[in-house]
């Protein structure tokens, strides 16, 4: 048991202490040198869990802190060249310090059961990667790891220790260094100095001051870290400070003599005890700590008990696949130092176009006055060609210390022939955003080999795909974020402002971190064959589609959405008026406090339900449902969805016309729908209604210009088509082979009629549960739907999946798999990861559950819609025709045709829509055409 010691004890190792190693192992010896790496599991133990999704294997057990232990121990091994190496954790149970303080660690929440459930496999699995493993009783992991580095400095070795926790600060020293591979920083005595503003030797005595939350050591209340400094600055050690403390005023000094008495104690509980006796679980470093071959034998028995299957594979094939497999994280290709150039010369630019013209691929990145592609200006641009090494070219920073730099037209001049040529093989991040802004300048770029936004979509379509979350993810390196140069919010300067030093590392790391991640998750990708046809054959091309319709843009008549928005303007003030009346007084239509005491103590309306606060909510589901059998609910109900309207698209449209093409630019998102599908942004196109007048209003004031017409083309009922495809349900395959009306189909079969005694209302009930069943609702919610019993509705149910067993166990079985596998898949292999499947709250959890039957066929739909516009698109190219594809939305393209293609463009759309695939259902699209959108849909 450690020794107590007093304040002026230091951080010397007790001389009284019994070494680890035995008498062969002393200074001089083989050991002289070597490097011990010593990596402080526990602390990594929290930080992978909540880092990593609720990742599960086969069994449904959780894994993600498994997993993430296991990739950073694999990452260490590569970045660290160690001769010993330990991972060390904490024992279960109390420690020593809980004999000297009762209070240590009281305030720590138990562990949550799914880490819990992971620790043992986890110490399993450091084993079996060569990881000697240290966990001793009563004696906690940072005082292992303190005694084994004083030991190891005493043979004359080099320490590394990996760590989050900053109370090992306190071990720095010439030969003992930290690092924390989360946020890829590392402290050596400068670096100690530099964080914490104190040198090593002096972090027990800050540390005692200001108190440790987390171990529940309270310090000096109200003594943070620049206080804490500054006495120490002035003082110069916690002995000092104490001997001063009638010399500090104010409450702080109050604080201080308040706390005198159980400094002590604090200091003893912050010191690392760096000589505990350890004979008893180590021979001698030299025997124990020796690094070892991983157990090939137990790693396959590892991975395969806990799903890691590209790791399984590697273990397997023997093949150096960096990083696990589809949506789990690789580790790092490069570890060594970054070098990077600011080109400001041609005698410097001259050597990089050289690298650039003969590398198989390169990372290219632009920076830009703007977010809006079509509006944005060139600032610079950044290159990689190999890991660690990147330049960024600067030709358009500006202001009163604007830096020396290469003219911006030269620079595109001389880039053009590599940028336009097909076989100068390119990779960015988003690069469809970096191809808009050069064709601003006239540069229509081409040679887009790879995307690592499109990389990390197609992996794990549920997470951030951003630069900085991917670096931290998949390489364990914390970025430079636009905000760190840029400055935030109102302060916030542009890029051409940012000066030159700052902007050329950040722009840099951009191009190198994305050659970086290509490396790192291009190999998973194509470890699974579903998901490289996904990448390579659908998105790749999608976002070369995208770029040529988002720079077509869409003709609208402002002066009819004017006309629009002023009518709305005046019904919106009737509406007013109506909703003060039947309220019985003026009040605020967009305060829900307001609308809650008008609606439930005034009026006193039925409580639908509750905000998470306990008061009566006034949601848009509520105003839906009182709306069936009160005026004003109603009447808010169309209030907000005008004023919507007008603020979105009458009033906003006109305003979002591109001065130079006189058209509306929208920019259409790959990666934010889990399933595949599109997003439209700044306009969203998407979410125009089309059930409403005043919608359809709106779809009028998109144009064709003159001798063109607008041509809409869309897949009739795609999702139960596919739904027919992969439940394999013959009565449903026979209905769409047949062409029969499948809502009237499926009402014969739930109603027992024939097709021609079907009702209008038995044919709306059946399209309800056709639509409802493919979103997984339940018999409650067809209830609700319909407004019939619950009985009635699960009576409904039980004659569908009777008449449609398919479907029932395509149902049953998609629910398994998506709990055993934690996604479930499109029929192109695109994977929809479901990652409360089985985890989360009860309704979170039953909601992943609805989302795994529809996922399936929305995720289809998706990848359908895609496969037709790259068909199109690629006749359109070949044909060399005039028409152009302008818009995307849901299952739909709309294309801008001149009058003398259009007989042609309407006969070719539906055979190229229906042939990018062959399902077991007929695929049928519906053509229409007109002056205007709503005209041709």
């Amino acid at each position: 048991m450690p020794e107590e010691r007093d304040l002026e004890a230091g951080l010397e190792t007790d001389p009284q202490a019994k070494p680890v190693a035995d008498a062969k192992s002393g200074p001089g010896t083989a050991l002289e040198g070597k490097t011990l790496l010593l990596v402080d599991g526990s602390s990594y133990l929290y930080r992978a869990y909540h880092a990593m999704p609720d990742l599960r294997g086969p069994d449904g057990a959780p894994t993600g802190a498994l997993y993430g232990i296991i990739n950073m121990l694999r990452r260490m091994r590569k970045e660290v060249t160690a001769e010993y190496s330990a991972c060390v954790f904490d024992a279960k149970g109390k420690t020593f310090r809980d004999d000297w303080y009762p209070q240590y660690k009281a305030n720590r929440p138990s562990m949550p059961e799914d880490l819990s459930r992971q620790i043992e496999p986890i110490h399993v699995a450091v084993r079996a990667l060569g990881w000697p493993l240290l966990m001793i009783d009563r004696v906690e992991a940072d005082d292992v790891i303190g005694t084994l580095a004083r030991e190891a400095e005493r043979h004359g070795m080099n320490v590394i220790v990996s760590t989050g926790d900053k109370d090992l600060a306190q071990l720095v020293s010439d030969h003992v260094t930290l690092i924390n591979t989360m946020t890829n920083e590392t402290l050596d005595r400068d670096g100690v100095l530099a964080k914490f503003g104190v040198p090593p030797e002096r972090i027990v005595d800050y540390l005692s001051l200001i108190g440790d939350t987390v171990d529940n050591v309270p310090g000096v209340e109200k003594c943070g870290p620049k206080t804490a400094v500054k006495w120490l600055t002035q003082f110069e050690t916690l002995d000092g400070i104490v001997a001063h403390a009638d010399e500090i005023k104010g409450a702080v000094g109050d604080n201080l003599r308040r706390a005198l008495d159980f400094l002590p104690l604090a200091r003893k509980l912050v010191t690392v005890d760096v000589g505990c006796d350890l004979t008893a679980h180590i021979e001698s470093i030299e025997a124990s700590l020796a690094s070892r071959e991983e157990a090939r034998d137990e790693l396959r028995d590892v991975f395969t008990r806990h799903g890691f299957k590209t790791w399984l594979r590697e273990v397997e094939t023997q093949e150096a696949i960096e990083g696990p497999g589809a949506g789990e994280t690789p580790a790092p290709v490069f570890a060594g130092e970054r070098h990077y150039d600011t080109v400001q010369t041609w005698e410097q630019f001259d050597p990089w176009l050289a690298k650039i013209d003969a590398a198989e691929l390169t990372a290219f990145d632009t920076e830009t006055t703007s977010l809006d592609p079509m509006t944005a200006e060139l600032v610079g641009l950044s290159i990689s060609v190999e890991p660690g090494r990147a330049a960024y070219i600067p030709v358009a920073h500006r202001g009163p210390d604007a830096p020396l730099q290469l003219p911006r037209d030269e620079v595109l001049a001389k880039l053009k022939p590599w940028l336009e040529s097909a076989a100068r093989k390119k990779v960015g991040q988003h690069l469809k955003y970096d191809e808009q802004v050069l064709a601003n300048y006239g540069i229509a770029m081409d040679g887009v080999e790879h995307d690592t936004l499109l990389q990390s979509y197609v992996l794990e379509s549920h997470r951030s795909h951003d630069m900085d979350s991917l670096a931290l993810r998949h390489l364990g390196l914390k970025t430079i974020k636009y905000e760190d140069v840029a400055g935030k919010g109102a302060q916030q300067i542009g890029f051409d402002e940012v000066a030159l030093e700052q902007a050329a590392a950040y722009a840099a790391e951009d191009a190198d971190i994305t050659l970086q991640l290509h490396h790192a998750l291009y190999p998973q990708v194509k470890a699974e064959a579903g998901l490289e046809f996904v990448y390579r054959d659908i998105e790749l091309p999608t976002a070369r589609v995208l770029r040529k319709m988002e720079r077509n843009g869409v003709l609208i008549d402002a002066a009819k959405l004017q006309q629009q928005s002023n009518e709305i303007a005046v019904r919106l003030v009737e509406l007013e008026k109506g909703a003060y009346e039947l309220a019985g007084g003026e009040f605020n239509l967009g305060s829900p406090k307001q609308i809650g005491q008008i609606f439930f103590e005034k009026l006193q309306l039925p409580v639908i339900k509750k905000t998470p606060s306990g008061a009566p909510s006034t949601d848009e589901e509520v105003l839906q449902k009182l709306a069936e059998d009160y005026p004003l609910p109603k009447l808010l109900l169309e209030h907000r969805g005008l004023s919507k309207l007008k603020s979105t698209y009458t009033d906003k449209l006109p305003r979002m016309v591109n001065a130079r093409t006189g058209r509306v630019h929208t920019n259409y998102a790959q990666a934010v729908a889990v399933t595949g599908r599109l997003a439209s942004n700044d306009p969203n196109l998407q979410n125009i209604p089309v059930r409403t007048g005043e919608g359809r209003r709106i779809r009028e004031a998109f144009i064709a210009p003159p001798g063109h017409k607008l041509v809409s083309a869309d897949y009739s009922q795609i999702e139960l088509r596919i739904m027919a495809h992969i439940s394999d349900d013959e009565a449903l395959r026979r209905s769409f082979a047949q062409g029969e009306d499948i809502h009237r189909a499926t009402a014969a079969e739930v109603f027992g009629v024939t097709p021609i005694e079907v009702s209008s209302d038995q044919r709306r009930i059946a399209k309800v549960i056709n639509f409802g069943l493919i979103y997984g609702m339940s018999s409650f919610g067809l209830a609700s739907n319909l407004g019939i019993t619950r009985d009635a509705a699960k009576l409904y149910i039980d004659r569908y999946f009777a008449r449609y067993p398919g479907v029932a166990r395509y149902m049953d079985d998609t629910r398994a798999s998506a709990k055993q596998k934690g996604y479930v898949e499109t029929v192109f292999g695109r994977r929809l990861w479901l990652p409360e499947i089985n985890g989360g709250n009860g309704p979170r959890r039953q909601a992943a559950e609805r989302a795994a039957i529809n996922a399936p066929m929305q995720g289809t739909a998706a990848d359908l819609i895609k496969l037709s516009m790259i068909a199109v698109q690629k006749w359109i190219d070949e044909s060399g025709i005039g028409t152009r594809m302008i818009m995307q939305v849901h299952d739909e393209l709309i294309l801008e045709v001149p009058d003398e293609e259009l007989s042609g463009v309407r006969e070719r759309l539906p055979e190229l829509m229906c042939g990018v695939a062959s399902l077991k259902v007929p695929l049928v699209a519906e053509v229409g055409a007109g002056a205007n959108w709503e005209e041709a849909h």
